[in-house]
């Protein structure tokens, strides 16, 4: 099985802190400049699985620094470089303590919360007479506070987020507006792969002279879900489930084998052929959501080669 980046402990110059994410480790230098490595950790139910899973960290990490690059000119973000595969570089910002999750259709965590009877989410109503993985008539915004790692994010309103002051009306604004016209950037992106983006989220944070930017990932599988386009009116007609690309299949095969994230719930072992199975369905994902083929980084040494990639770079700096 192929080598997998679990753990980082580098010293980079000018290094400040580290912090570490589900997923990603960001390093934090002088100079507001940060160095986020997306690792092959692999979180379900907010719970980081055992196991990683080989190319992971690169897809997440290629996938998300393209689709900045493909909307930064409607919504400014934090990116400065991508040096190696696994690793983006930009400037330092302060995070807003909440995620903006946007849901164009009912699915996953909103169908869950309407099966069981709800017609509210976050603050947000949800039409009667609806079926899984229906559309909603207009695209609602789902906040989610921001969770440390181990713990688990929390759904929340809008009006709870103005009210706790978590974040100021005027910057919660400028976030509904972003996260509005990302998404919407991101429906024609995945309609040109025939996909349908069917929700995301996106987080953001200020800069130090108070900009406001998109930091962390956009429209990867692990921050998103997809639906196949074609044979998507058919499929909801019949009743049948929807073709889809995100790592739902993950959370699907963990329910399936007792275990959805719950106190006293272990987590299943997964067998290096499953393992092996998640990365090509990894692969899968990303040469759906890019329309190119994917090309694996050397992994013979993940820690020697992101040092002197990162090095290298930081020393033009």
């Amino acid at each position: 099985m192929s080598n997998t980046l679990m753990d980082t402990n580098f010293h980079f110059v000018g290094q400040k802190s580290v912090y570490k994410g589900k997923v990603r480790e960001v390093y934090t230098l002088e100079n507001d400049v940060l160095v986020m490595i997306a690792t092959d950790r692999l979180s379900a139910f907010d719970v980081v699985m055992p196991n990683g899973i080989p190319y992971k960290g690169q897809i997440l990490n290629q996938i998300a620094t393209k689709m900045m690059k493909a909307t930064e000119d409607i919504v400014p973000n934090w990116l400065m470089a991508t040096p190696d595969p696994n690793v983006a570089i930009g400037l330092a910002c302060t995070p807003f303590k909440v995620e903006m999750v946007i849901r164009g259709y009912l699915s996953g965590h909103a169908a869950r919360e309407y099966n069981s009877g709800k017609r509210m989410l976050c603050g947000e109503p949800m039409p009667e007479g609806m079926k899984e993985n229906d559309k909603f008539p207009e695209p609602i915004i789902t906040p989610a506070t921001k969770a440390e790692k181990g713990d688990h994010d929390e759904d929340i309103s809008k009006a709870a987020i103005l009210e706790r002051g978590i974040v100021s009306k005027e910057d919660y604004e400028v976030l509904e507006q972003y996260t509005r016209a990302l998404y919407q950037r991101g429906t024609e992106l995945a309609a040109k792969q025939g996909l349908i983006l069917v929700d995301t989220k996106y987080e953001f944070g200020k800069t130090k002279d108070g900009k406001i930017v998109l930091i962390d990932e956009i429209h990867t599988p692990d921050s998103s879900r997809y639906f196949y386009s074609d044979g998507y009116q058919e499929r909801q007609a019949s009743g049948e489930a929807q073709k889809q690309l995100s790592k739902e299949f993950v959370r699907q095969w963990l329910i399936s084998n007792g275990f959805q994230g719950l106190e006293g719930q272990s987590v299943p072992e997964m067998s290096g052929a499953y393992i092996e199975s998640v990365s090509e369905r990894y692969i899968e994902l990303y040469e759906s959501i890019m329309g190119e083929f994917f090309v694996k980084a050397d992994v013979s040494n993940i820690h020697e080669r992101i040092g002197q990639n990162v090095s290298a770079f930081l020393n033009t700096l």
